[in-house]
C-alpha cells in the first residue's frame, strides 16, 4: 500500500465527517468521504440516515466536474449493490475518480470486497486499510451485526467508588452527577436499542428515552420480562416498547399490545428469556448497538452468558458500604478462572465522576443464566 502523509491527513478528515452520523446513520454504517484534487479538497460528505444519499454521493455533488481525476478518501468500502440507493462504486467510476483510498472493507456480505473489485476493474487505483482500526471502532456495532449476527452490547452502570449501585432499600437517585447523566443521554442517542429488565421498570418506572439533547430518532426500548409483569400503567409503554417474555399469558399479552407494546416469546429450557436468541432477534431488527441500563441480575446474566462486549462505568467519588447493592450478580465464583477480565479502553473525568470504558476479554464464562 502506497500511502503518504497527505493521505493520512485526508482520511482523518473523512473519519471526522463519518462521526457526524453517530446519532443518525443507524442501522447503516457511519461513513465519511473527502475528494481531493491537486492537493485541494474539492468535495466532502457524510452519511446522515438510512434511505438518504451515501457519503460519496454528497461529496461528488459538491465537487461537480472537479471530481474527474481526483482521489476519494472513504472510511468504508463503497457499496456495489442496489439497496435504497444506487451503488456508490458506480458513481465514483462515472465521475472519473482516479484513485480511491479506503479505510476498511465492508463487512456486509452484499459488498465484502465487491466494491473494491469493481473500482479496480474500471482502472481506478485502490488502496485499502488506511486507519482501519479507527474506522472499525466507529462502526463496531455494524461490524458485529454483519459478522456475528448480533449487535454490540454495552452495559452502562452508575456506581459508587466501592462498586455499589443503590442502597439496600433500593434508593439510587442520584449516585452520579448531572454531567454523567447527560453523557448517558448521548450514549442512548447513538444506540439502536436501550435494554433493561422488568425489575428496573418496576422500581424506577424508567422511560429510557433520549432527553436533554437534540435527537432526531429515539432508540428502540426493550424490556426483558420473563413472566410478563409489565404494568399497564408503566411510562415505558408510551411510544411503544419491545418486550421479550418466556411464559405465555394471552390476556396480558393482548392488553399490552393494545397499549402499544410488541411482545416476543423467546423461552429457554428453564422458562426464562433466551438472552442470546434475544440479541440475535435484535440484530434481525437492524440493531447495531444495544445499550444495557439494567440492574445486577440482568447485567450478571448477560456477562455470564458472554454477551456483553463493553462496560460503560460511571464512578462517583462516594462510598455506600457493603450493605448497598452491587453492580452485577455473578453468583459465587470458586476459581479465578471464572472471573470476568477486562481491558481498559478509555478513562476520563465527566464532571465530578469518572467514566471508564472497559472491554470484556473473556466472553466464555460457564453456567449461563437467563432472566
Amino acid at each position: 500500500m502506497s500511502i503518504s502523509a497527505a493521505d493520512n491527513k485526508w482520511m482523518a478528515q473523512a473519519l471526522r465527517l463519518a462521526e457526524l452520523g453517530i446519532h443518525t446513520a443507524s442501522p447503516n454504517p457511519r461513513v465519511g468521504c473527502v475528494l481531493v484534487r491537486d492537493e485541494m479538497q474539492v468535495g466532502s460528505g457524510w452519511h446522515r440516515r438510512a434511505g438518504e444519499p451515501h457519503a460519496e454521493v454528497y461529496a461528488l455533488k459538491e465537487a461537480g466536474s472537479a471530481a474527474r481525476g481526483a482521489t476519494a478518501y472513504v472510511t468504508l468500502e463503497p457499496c456495489s449493490h442496489f439497496g435504497r440507493t444506487p451503488p456508490c462504486a458506480d458513481a465514483l467510476i462515472a465521475a472519473g475518480i482516479a484513485r480511491v483510498v479506503v479505510a476498511m472493507q465492508d463487512p456486509n456480505p452484499l459488498v465484502a470486497g465487491q466494491g473494491l473489485a469493481r473500482l479496480r476493474a474500471a482502472g481506478i487505483q485502490v488502496e485499502c486499510g488506511l486507519m482501519e482500526d479507527a474506522a472499525r471502532e466507529l462502526n463496531e456495532g455494524f461490524v458485529s451485526r454483519m459478522t456475528r449476527g448480533m449487535p454490540r452490547v454495552i452495559s452502562k452502570i452508575g456506581m459508587s467508588l466501592d462498586g455499589r449501585t443503590a442502597l439496600a432499600n433500593g434508593v439510587s437517585q442520584w449516585i452520579t452527577g448531572a454531567d454523567a447523566r447527560l453523557d448517558v443521554q448521548r450514549w442512548r442517542a447513538r444506540s439502536c436499542a436501550v435494554l433493561t429488565g422488568i425489575n428496573t421498570v418496576l422500581a424506577d418506572d424508567a422511560q429510557l428515552n433520549v432527553r436533554e439533547i437534540e435527537c432526531t430518532r429515539q432508540p428502540l426500548r426493550v424490556v426483558v420480562d420473563s413472566r410478563l409483569r409489565m404494568p399497564l400503567t408503566a411510562r415505558i409503554l408510551n411510544g411503544g416498547v419491545l418486550i421479550y417474555t418466556a411464559q405465555p399469558d394471552e390476556e396480558k399479552t393482548a392488553a399490552l399490545r393494545d397499549a402499544g407494546a410488541t411482545i416476543v416469546m423467546l423461552p429457554d429450557e428453564t422458562g426464562r428469556v433466551d438472552l442470546q436468541a434475544m440479541l440475535c432477534d435484535l440484530a434481525q431488527r437492524a440493531c447495531n448497538e444495544v445499550l444495557v441500563e439494567a440492574g445486577a441480575v440482568l447485567n450478571g446474566a448477560l456477562l455470564k452468558a458472554g454477551l456483553v462486549d463493553e462496560l460503560l462505568l460511571y464512578i462517583a467519588p462516594t462510598l455506600l458500604g457493603d450493605m448497598a447493592r452491587g453492580m452485577v450478580s455473578l453468583g459465587e465464583l470458586t476459581g479465578l478462572d471464572q472471573r470476568v477480565d477486562l481491558s481498559w479502553q478509555d478513562v476520563r473525568q465527566i464532571g465530578r465522576d469518572l467514566r471508564i470504558m472497559a472491554r470484556v476479554k473473556n466472553n466464555d464464562m460457564k453456567g449461563v443464566e437467563n432472566v
